[in-house]
């Protein structure tokens, strides 16, 4: 009987694998796995340094829209206050000052005594006149007593025709030196009145140059012959020289406003009462009036003014801050951005300067998307990315305030 357990027969003593054979097949395969997800990790991280890389050589701009000008913008042009009239009074009689009425600073109402004038030489020349008129008036008489005897005596023949017309003829030259006596009495009595110096209008007395006892001669032979000078201060005149451009603007009625160093918080409104209708060609400018009323007295002749205008702008031009803008050495262009992305130079041509935002007059459209401070680096058909922002011209372009001061900034900071 042949024994079937026999160690070489026996299936349960076929060798088993060991355990360490197993942990070395588990620790391969966790290097395996791990070796590939660490090279599918640096697989990713590759792809996404190489995509930012790419994604950050695409500059990002900011991106603003031009904005259109305001109707309106403020003009501000040096002035000096005028009196609205301005006599110089000189005496019309020649003597010596008896006495003045009114100094410099009075107030004075039309027909009021500024002063008096002692004219004895003209009292005495106005006596002789008038004794003279008394000669020439008994003259008259006994030429016409005369004439009328010799034509009654010539109707009964006792006189000729001759000595009649000679009677006639002296009553007729006797008739004119009563005319002539008279004629210069007149004059001399005007002189005579003349003797008082009446204000011509309501105003101020702005000069006096004499005193009691001061020589005067008739007429204006001079400074020194001045008596007062006489300004009416309400209104007060204000003559601007507007530039040309501004110049059709300019129309009867426009308002002004007046700002003065002596009152930094009050302004004084006034108007355009005329203008010279005629260009300076030597300074390109119109010659402007403004009246401004003046009831207390507070704005004095000759002092300066800044005159404020709201004027109108013609036509619809477009405005961006100067800090949009390139330049070229071939001219100014400006960024725009198309509707891909990218980046065109676009020439432009500009007009008025307000310092920190300029006139586009052409090159952009309202709907253009241009950029803020471009870079110099940037080239025409670069793409960019797009980041909106506000229009720093907007608070102004709210506001409807422009300054057109020559040289001097606005205030609006892009």
């Amino acid at each position: 009987m042949t024994d079937d357990t026999t160690p070489g027969n026996n299936p349960s003593n076929k060798e088993k694998p060991r355990p360490v054979f197993r942990l070395f097949g588990v620790v391969a395969a966790i290097l395996i796995t791990s070796a590939v997800l660490l090279l599918l990790q640096r697989r990713s991280q590759f792809q996404a340094l190489a995509s930012d890389t790419e994604s950050q050589a695409v500059p990002t701009v900011a991106i603003i829209h031009p904005v259109l000008e305001n109707g309106t913008e403020e003009l501000v042009l040096p002035g000096t206050l005028q009196a609205f009239v301005e006599s110089p009074i000189y005496a019309r009689t020649s003597g010596y000052l008896r006495k003045w009425y009114h100094d410099i600073g009075s107030r004075v109402s039309e027909g009021d005594p500024l002063a008096e004038i002692d004219t004895p030489e003209v009292d005495q020349q106005l006596l002789a006149a008038r004794a003279d008129l008394a000669t020439a008036e008994a003259n008259e008489h006994l030429a016409q007593i005369t004439a009328a005897r010799y034509r009654e005596l010539l109707q009964t023949d006792s006189v000729s025709r001759q000595e009649v017309d000679n009677a006639s003829g002296d009553l007729a030259a006797k008739s004119a030196a009563v005319q002539a006596s008279r004629a210069n009495v007149r004059r001399l009595g005007q002189l005579k009145s003349f003797e008082r110096v009446f204000s011509p209008f309501t105003g101020v007395v702005t000069r006096r140059n004499v005193d009691v006892g001061t020589l005067v001669n008739a007429g204006n032979g001079g400074a020194s012959q001045l008596l007062f000078v006489v300004a009416q201060t309400d209104p007060l005149r204000v003559y601007v020289n507007v530039p040309e451009s501004y110049a059709p603007s300019m129309r009867r009625g426009l308002p002004a406003n007046l700002k003065l160093t002596a009152f930094p918080a009050d302004e004084f409104r006034g108007e355009v009462v005329r203008t010279a209708d005629s260009i300076d060609p030597t300074t390109r400018s119109l010659l402007t009036e403004v009246d401004v009323p003046n009831p207390t007295g507070a704005l004095l002749p000759g002092g300066y003014a800044q005159v404020h205008f709201q004027v109108g702008l013609p036509g619809d031009n477009l405005q961006v801050p100067v800090n949009a803008l390139l330049f070229r050495s071939e001219g100014l262009r400006a960024v725009v951005v198309d509707s891909s992305d990218h980046a065109r130079l676009q020439a432009v041509t500009i007009g008025r300067d307000y310092g920190t935002s300029l006139e586009v007059l052409s090159g952009l459209a309202l709907e253009d998307r241009i950029v803020l401070n471009p870079p110099d680096a940037l080239e025409a058909g670069q793409l960019v990315r797009t980041k909106e922002v506000g229009n720093p011209l907007a608070p102004a372009r709210e506001e409807g305030v422009r300054s057109a001061r020559a040289g001097e900034p606005t205030g609006n900071s892009p």
